[in-house]
């Protein structure tokens, strides 16, 4: 999709776009997780690096995060989903994880296999087609 419906941002703001049209492009989300999700966690931990993980093709969505004064704190389990296109899966995947290598919060956690096996297989048929 190339544009959305509604974006959230922090501290509950919401961007709102008309425009909805899809894209050719694949897409893959990391979900940035609180340490313990989904047990207990830890709330306000400030979270550093979201300018810097605003990179050309991705995009970080807010879920359990807050404004606290000037900065972005955690304020849930599932705080942030980074999401990002490429043209294949392994270049979304390759650029979600770069993102989110740019944002840093104490406890951070992510799985490390998010369309792992669909990037190799996307590559294998691409492979076979050849």
């Amino acid at each position: 999709m190339e544009s959305t419906v509604a974006i959230a941002g922090s501290a509950h703001r919401w961007r709102v776009s008309s425009k909805v049209s899809w894209t050719p492009e694949a897409a893959v989300t990391v979900v940035l997780a609180s340490g313990g999700y989904p047990g207990a966690h830890a709330t306000g931990a400030g979270i550093e690096g979201l300018a810097a993980a605003a990179l050309e093709g991705a995009q970080v969505f807010h879920a359990g995060t807050r404004e606290l004064g000037d900065r972005v704190v955690t304020a849930g389990g599932r705080v942030l989903a980074v999401s990002a296109l490429g043209a294949t899966l392994a270049e979304a995947r390759a650029r979600a994880y770069e993102a989110c290598s740019k944002i840093v919060f104490e406890g951070m956690t992510a799985r490390t296999d998010i369309a792992e096996w669909a990037a190799r297989m996307e590559s294998a048929v691409t492979e076979l087609g050849e």
